[in-house]
């Protein structure tokens, strides 16, 4: 992994055996090296390879694959082009995308998203960069086996993508999941801050540029507070995501940069490789972006973020915890909540992974749990000042 991303721990094997992965590459080397890499977790085999786009929708029609790691550009069909017609094929089977780091490749991953694709990892270039890269390899393990774990719950028990049950790009998900969600119930909600937020703050890890740009295409524009996001990310992808996030909004977005001024009705993305804070200097409320130590493992990391903005903005704060794996936020959320700011944050079955939101839920932190769908109407009732 690249760049002071999220340093990922291992999910468990999903039901069902290892997870059955096809590689995508037209350099044969570099097929190895991420057969290798992938194999050497118990929980996954690589079970097919193919040299260009064409290849791998031959082999997908006649062998079972849970994931395909797939490359960008290649000879006769480049992944851009296959992209659609593998999703077509199966829906089910998850894709993730391996771009360089670089803004063009961050830009392709950025729009494969809005193409179906499950998720990208920054693919090193050179096999020499492969071979000692182990943050590379952990994450390319740990997207792997999440997306794995989802692929077959989008196809159910019976194999086929009826009944599916996995959290989609709009975020619905159906009850046939092979795993046991926690109930509305089982969570302790707390009661919601008091009187109108004065900002939207907004965390996610894996899972979460798709989660984003949903909240933010159902929510629209926010003109009267600021907007501060965590995206787990690295350089130069969150340089993209701000711009794939405007556009979803209609509001201005971009990566925070250090002194610059708060104003209300923009969104602040935290820079890959750097934490994201709110200091007041002056009597006026400004970014502050810091390359202090990884917290959670992660930096950008969430905690420091709403350290810092407990600190300014109190409990006129409403917080949003998207899909994403570990606890990072579930510190900065205490300490939010102590200071009477309020937290929602997405249910299990439309989670990728509900490490982060299902830390803060289950920590009885929150005052609504909801799929990915009601997220943006609760922000906006909340922010008209009537309540969750």
């Amino acid at each position: 992994m690249a760049l002071g991303q999220t340093a990922m721990r291992t999910p468990a094997t999903p039901a069902g055996g290892p997870v059955k992965v096809m590689v995508v590459d037209d350099s044969m080397v570099i097929r190895g090296l991420l057969t290798r890499a992938l194999e050497a977790d118990a929980g996954i085999k690589v079970v097919a390879s193919a040299g260009n786009g064409k290849v791998a929708l031959d082999t997908l029609a006649k062998t079972d694959i849970d994931v395909i790691v797939l490359d960008i550009e290649m000879p006769i069909m480049d992944g851009m082009t296959a992209l659609p017609q593998l999703i077509a094929a199966k829906p089910y089977v998850q894709i993730i995308m391996a771009s360089t780091l670089t803004l063009k490749g961050a830009s392709i991953s950025m729009k494969a998203l809005s193409m179906g694709a499950a998720d990208y990892v920054p693919k090193p270039t050179s096999t020499s960069e492969i071979h000692g890269a182990e943050d590379f390899k952990s994450e390319l393990i740990s997207k792997v086996k999440s997306w794995g774990a989802v692929s077959r719950r989008r196809r159910g028990p019976a194999g086929s993508a009826a009944g599916a049950t996995a959290p989609s790009a709009n975020g619905a998900a159906s009850a046939a999941s092979p795993r046991k969600l926690y109930t509305q119930a089982e969570i302790k909600l707390r009661p919601a801050g008091i009187g109108k937020p004065e900002c939207l703050v907004i965390g996610s890890s894996t899972g979460g540029p798709q989660a984003l740009f949903k909240v933010f295409q159902m929510l629209g524009g926010v003109p009267n507070l600021p907007v501060f996001v965590t995206q787990h990310m690295p350089a130069t992808f969150t340089t993209i995501l701000a711009e794939h996030l405007a556009g979803a909004s209609r509001m201005p977005a971009a990566e925070a940069k250090d002194g610059e001024p708060v104003t209300s009705g923009r969104i602040y993305v935290a820079p890959g490789d750097f934490h994201m804070t709110v200091a007041v200097e002056s009597n006026r409320k400004i970014l502050r972006i810091n390359k202090n130590p990884p917290e959670n493992f992660c930096r950008p990391a969430v905690d420091p973020m709403l350290r810092s903005i407990a600190k300014v903005y109190g409990g006129k704060v409403l917080f949003v915890m998207l899909t994403g794996m570990g606890q990072d936020g579930l510190k900065g959320a205490r300490e939010l909540t102590d200071a009477g700011g309020t937290v929602i944050a997405q249910d299990e079955g439309t989670s990728v992974v509900w490490g982060m939101p299902g830390a803060v839920a289950t920590a009885g932190l929150c005052s609504a749990v909801l799929p990915l769908s009601d997220i943006a109407p609760c922000i906006r009732k909340f922010i008209s000042g009537t309540g969750i």
